[in-house]
């Protein structure tokens, strides 16, 4: 039954840090570009070339 509650712990704390990482990165302006995705598929790739 201890196992259990370890268990339960870890993963609480685990998703806690994903937590602070995820709001740490939406404060820090991580995800602000909201202009550049769309226009990103606008824009042709560069040839690729191969050399032999």
């Amino acid at each position: 039954m201890s196992v259990i509650v370890l268990l339960l712990l870890a993963s609480i704390i685990i998703a806690a840090g994903f937590l602070l990482a995820f709001l740490w990165s939406v404060n820090d302006g991580q995800l602000d570009d909201e202009v550049s995705p769309p226009l990103r598929m606008l824009h042709e790739d560069k040839p690729v070339t191969t050399k032999p």
